[in-house]
């Protein structure tokens, strides 16, 4: 065999070593350690990629091609690792077509880099040294070396059918794979029996067979079909009028999505006395508090948070709302308000291009959005302008709305508490205690009650304007701040000597409602998620979804007996909260894990809550049906 040959072969083994150890290395960060069953149908993949390309690459190209494999998957392999430990899901392809908003989050983004992710590309900084000193090395004797000189015309026809028998052996055990990891809900429980790429084979053929069937679906007989479902659940004991109806039937509506804000800060003191949200905490005293709402944000994030407000719908988990259903005619709050004379606006002080809001805004019907360029850029972050910049330039725009005696609508999207939380000294309103001074649960806290005065703030102007009274004030987190891996539930409990779960307390956000003239002081304690915050506004509002003809997959929270709804991104599909538990499955609901939202304690006997789980995946599922069969835009 002539040197050439043996070169091509060292470079596959080579190359497919490298492969196999990162992808031992990217198991580790998925799931803690490699776990060994899922690793035969990992390797056989990869295996099968290589002989692919072994096969079809010119011999003269086959040591690029090695090496471009090896870059592609390294930078995928690493993103991968990154996007896991910030969101605590294993990526599909689709989902990682989001990398392009990195640059916009890239102090959030740099804070969970780890030396040993970058790992990922240590061959290449060898490679690079090896070649560095090998050119030296041919300098100093004068000699060239080219090993295409010497290349012959005629295949090696016994290697390549080996080759050829390898690459079928791969590809029967990845169609294996393939069909087992389409019966596992779990995505996490699925990479980890079939592997990364056969992760990735399932999710490309269940999203074909999903838009296929999506195809021949009809949207009224979806709509019909969610009605039967939810009719089919207990949600009230007794039917009546709904509670509260109407309450703030005619009034304004200012609603203010809080950046990474959790329900831990609501109501709590620091060990100097210090309140982390005197304002938020005096709302919900003097109105309704709701401390057992939890997110349900799928990749998309914050706009994740404003499409499920707007519309009470799921996110798909397969792809921002914004970017993927953008170009559809959504129904929502904004559309169903405009059909009662109101004005609907947004504000956000990053460019409205920032998780293609600029396509999310029309589909919602916003009737104005304000972004960047309308504030003036005090510097408090990467984004630009303070919340309290945003709430002056929108109470601007309110009182000329008001001025016209027009109702309207403003969402506001907080990001002074956005990651990794740093305010600056000009800003900083709270007296932290020493021992929390220079820790990101210090800097948290800090941006917390930043934005909880720059509320104060406003409330200040609205009553300096005359809309105080004639408006109501919604207040939500959008999502958790606080990552397990840089401040632990450990941590917190002892810093603050509250109890804190790492999931359930993680996922736990404010959801406040305060309506002027009304001294509710309820605390209400149903079970919620961000797709019932519509139905629960709107009943305030005096505007029935029955009669308004809308579609909501959530429900009004002070208008049940009791409540379930699903999560999946953060959790694995056919996660579920409802009144008493957090349930995450296994390979199946079986094998699944239950705590209490009460008391943070384990549950044992979960069987009960079987119909929880179906009914919950079965709504989800529905609910992409319905968001894919909306109407585009023309």
């Amino acid at each position: 065999m002539d040197r050439i040959n043996v070169w091509y072969k060292s470079k596959l083994v080579m190359i497919g070593a490298l492969l196999v150890l990162k992808l031992l290395l990217l198991r580790t960060f998925f799931f803690g350690e490699i776990y060994w069953s899922g690793l035969p149908g990992e390797l056989l993949s990869v295996l099968g990629l290589l002989c692919l390309a072994e096969l079809l690459a010119p011999n003269r190209g086959k040591g690029v091609v090695f090496w471009s494999l090896n870059a592609v998957f390294s930078f995928l392999f690493f993103s991968s690792a990154l996007y896991y430990a910030h969101f605590g899901t294993v990526p599909t392809y689709a989902v990682l077509s989001g990398l392009n908003q990195v640059p916009q989050v890239r102090a959030s983004i740099g804070a969970l880099l780890r030396p040993e992710q970058f790992l990922f590309f240590a061959d290449f900084v060898l490679a690079a040294g090896w070649q560095i000193l090998r050119a030296a090395r041919r300098r100093r004797r004068g000699v060239v070396y080219t090993y295409f000189s010497e290349e012959r015309k005629n295949r090696r026809w016994g290697w390549n059918a080996g080759v050829a028998g390898l690459l079928l052996v791969s590809m029967v055990s990845s169609v294996y794979c393939v069909s087992q990891g389409k019966q596992i809900n779990n995505e996490l429980v699925r990479a980890e029996k079939i592997g990364f790429l056969n992760y990735q084979a399932v999710a490309a053929i269940s999203s074909r067979e999903e838009d296929r069937i999506i195809a021949e679906g009809d949207i009224e007989q979806t709509r019909a079909d969610i009605a039967k479902l939810q009719g089919s659940y207990p949600y009230r004991i007794q039917e009546g009028a709904p509670d509260y109806f109407g309450i703030a039937k005619g009034m304004n509506l200012i609603v203010i999505q809080m950046e990474s804000f959790q329900n831990f800060p609501i109501n709590l003191k620091l060990n100097n006395g210090a309140e982390i949200t005197p304002v938020l905490n005096k709302l919900a005293a003097e109105g309704i508090y709701f401390p057992h709402v939890y997110q349900q944000i799928g990749q998309g994030n914050t706009s994740d948070a404003e499409f499920m407000f707007n519309t009470s719908i799921y996110p798909t988990a397969a792809v921002a709302m914004s970017t993927g259903y953008g170009n559809r005619e959504l129904p929502s709050l904004p559309r169903m308000l405009q059909q009662h004379g109101y004005t609907a606006n947004t504000f956000h002080v990053n460019k409205v291009t920032f998780w293609d809001r600029n396509k999310l805004y029309p589909a919602l019907n916003f009737n104005q959005y304000y972004d960047k360029a309308a504030f003036k850029n005090d510097h408090f972050n990467d984004y630009g302008a303070s919340d309290e910049e945003m709430y002056r330039v929108g109470v601007e725009k309110m009182e000329d709305l008001h001025a016209r005696n027009k109702p309207f609508y403003a969402q506001f999207v907080t990001t002074s508490s956005h990651s990794p939380f740093i305010v600056p000294a000009s800003f900083q309103q709270i007296e932290l205690p020493d021992e929390l001074k220079g820790t990101n649960l210090g800097n948290y806290i800090n941006a917390v009650h930043y934005t909880d005065y720059a509320i104060g703030q406003l409330i200040e102007q609205l009553k300096a304007a005359g809309l105080w009274d004639s408006t109501m004030l919604v207040f939500y987190g959008d999502h958790f701040g606080l990552q397990p891996h840089e401040t632990s539930a450990a941590e917190i409990t002892a810093s603050l000597g509250i109890p804190y779960h790492e999931t359930i307390s993680r996922f736990n956000i404010p959801f406040i409602i305060h309506v002027p003239g009304k001294e509710l002081g309820i605390v209400a304690e149903r079970a919620g998620g961000q797709v019932d915050m519509l139905p629960t506004v709107a009943n305030l509002l005096g505007l029935s979804l029955d009669k308004e003809d809308f579609t909501a997959l959530g429900q009004d929270l002070l208008n049940i007996d009791r409540n379930v709804f699903g999560v999946r991104y953060y959790l694995p599909t056919g996660s579920f909260f409802n009144d008493e538990i957090l349930f995450i499955p296994g390979q199946g609901f079986e094998d699944g894990q239950a705590v209490s939202i009460k008391t943070l304690e384990p549950v044992a006997d979960f069987v009960k809550y079987r119909q929880d789980y179906d009914y919950v995946t079965s709504l989800m599922k529905l609910s992409d049906e319905y968001v894919k069969l909306l109407p585009k835009r023309r």
